[in-house]
């Protein structure tokens, strides 16, 4: 058999340390953790009757929220003065984007509204809505053994191109989970979500 020439085996054995150190590194790696279960919310599409049709179209602001809020991680406060997130789930998008996207898809459902869109769309509105999210957490408050879903939004009507603002309103509700499963919280958080969305609607559209 030929002998190898010295610098050969010198690679070679180099070469093998490197591919033995490279497998011990890897091997202390931290496992990643399975990707987090995501939940989306559904738009209102239920309006009385009797809703005015509108001749304006309308543009909605992306909400401002606490920074705590401004997430898609799905907040949970045991106490008044705290806030945390349920491990293993989050919303498809941050809270402000998704609140915002369901608001358009509310109004659009409405059949009453010339234009509706996000602000930044190039379409002219007649109004923006200014739109605050205040509350989206479940709450445990004095050691509750289930959440109550809170949902708190503010929204001010604001006239264009002047920016005037016409008109100012909280809408607000609370609603028990069934239980602590993941998907009864998250069909409450629905629920509650959309009782506020068509108060908005209903209120924003009877202001003409």
């Amino acid at each position: 058999m030929t002998e190898l020439p010295r610098r050969t085996l010198l690679a070679q054995g180099l070469a093998a340390a490197g591919l033995a150190g490279l497998t011990a590194a890897c091997s202390q790696l931290p496992i990643g953790r399975p990707p987090p279960q995501l939940y989306t919310l559904t738009p209102k599409s239920t309006y009385p009757a009797d809703l005015p049709q509108v001749p304006w179209q309308l543009a909605i602001e992306r909400p401002s929220a606490p920074a705590g809020l401004s997430s898609a991680r799905i907040a949970v406060a045991r106490e008044p003065l705290t806030l945390d997130y349920y491990a293993g789930v989050a919303w498809v998008d941050d809270a402000p984007n998704m609140v915002q996207r369901l608001l358009v898809e509310s109004f659009e459902n409405s059949n009453r509204i010339i234009g509706v869109g996000r602000e930044g769309v190039s379409f002219r509105s007649d109004y923006t809505l200014k739109v605050e999210l205040r509350e989206f957490q479940a709450e445990y408050f004095n050691a509750a053994a289930t959440p109550t879903i809170n949902v708190r939004i503010n929204v001010k009507m604001v006239q264009m191109p002047q920016r005037t603002i016409i008109a100012s309103q909280g809408f607000d509700t609370k609603r028990p989970a069934p239980s602590n499963r993941m998907s009864d919280i998250v069909q409450t958080f629905d629920a509650a979500l959309g009782i506020v969305l068509r108060d908005v609607v209903i209120w924003t559209l009877r202001l003409s």
